[in-house]
């Protein structure tokens, strides 16, 4: 998997995970679009166990493909009810509350 740290201008870590082979691709389905192509998503090759002890300190998450977003369901950070899939691809949000 791919992965990006992102800063906000508030502090907050926003944390990008992508499938790897998805990395330059874009994606359509009627109005929803994900574009993999962007520099948002171009990170580095992270393992797993690695990407888990991140999501520990992160604030956002932003999830593309099957494998990430199998992940974040795994690490508890997404409920399945909210994974929404454009052309096949499935895609997830959230928003971690953390205690500062």
């Amino acid at each position: 998997m791919i992965v990006k740290i992102h800063k906000s201008n508030e502090g907050r870590v926003i944390l990008a995970v992508c499938d790897s082979e998805l990395i330059g691709k874009r994606f359509t389905e009627g109005e929803k679009q994900l574009d993999m192509s962007s520099d948002f998503y171009k990170g580095e090759e992270m393992e797993e166990k690695r990407i888990l002890n991140l999501l520990k300190s992160v604030h956002i998450v932003n999830l593309c493909g099957k494998e990430s977003v199998a992940l974040g369901v795994k690490a508890g950070v997404v409920d399945e009810e909210n994974i929404i899939k454009v052309d096949g691809i499935p895609h997830a949000e959230g928003v971690i509350l953390r205690e500062e």
